[in-house]
């Protein structure tokens, strides 16, 4: 079923204490591409210098790897940028990005019905495919004695064979009524992990995978 409708809530399901916010500084050091083969592409992203891999796993049809500040944990953090994959769902005829980000958005919506808000922001094109970006946001959850806000801006893309989604992820303070979506913010946000190519996987090629760092966009 969607490869269990792609995990969707692997994200939320991180339910633990927000960590103090961190001073942001877009400026603080430099960014890396981020490239790697993922089922049947290569997949390149830009990774703000001060994030890591934290957490890697890859269950048959099912691929996510999580990257968090230096410090932060998956047990304490603010921001995530998470990248997941769908082996074989581009064959799919009833799948499509905006259905998966709206499957996404769902998630989201089962962990807090009273406070949960989005913002589909429209197709994509990535690097020649199809795809969709939209935001969701919880504004109350709560583990433990915990309570905070969560929000996400996601990008789902239909590859050559398989579907791709791209997170920008941050907890905040809790907020219970309705707060607007700061669209700007969140498509700056996204924007940090830009150029995003998929690329056809070259036998033999090692890293640093040269035919798709020099790909034209």
């Amino acid at each position: 079923m969607w490869v269990a409708l792609l995990a969707a809530e692997v994200l939320l399901a991180r339910a633990a204490p927000c960590a103090e916010p961190p001073k942001f500084e877009p400026g603080l050091g430099s960014a890396a591409t981020n490239i790697s083969p993922v089922f049947h592409q290569l997949v390149a992203f830009t990774l703000p210098a001060h994030f890591h891999a934290v957490y890697e796993r890859a269950n048959g049809a099912f691929y996510i790897r999580e990257h968090l500040p230096e410090g932060e944990s998956l047990e304490k953090w603010t921001r995530m940028i998470t990248l997941t994959a769908a082996r074989d769902l581009a064959g799919n005829p009833n799948a499509s990005p905006r259905l998966m980000v709206e499957r996404m958005s769902a998630g989201f919506r089962r962990h807090c019905p009273e406070s949960f808000s989005s913002v589909p922001l429209g197709p994509q094109t990535i690097d020649g495919f199809d795809g969709f970006e939209a935001i969701a946001r919880c504004g109350h959850q709560q583990a433990g004695a915990s309570v905070y806000s969560e929000t996400a801006i996601m990008l789902a893309v239909k590859g050559a064979s398989d579907y791709y989604t791209l997170q920008w992820a941050e907890r905040d303070a809790d907020t219970r009524g309705s707060v607007a979506i700061d669209n700007a913010y969140w498509t700056q946000q996204l924007d940090r992990l830009r150029p995003i190519r998929l690329c056809p996987i070259t036998p033999g090629e090692a890293p640093p995978y040269a035919s798709c760092v020099q790909k034209k966009p």
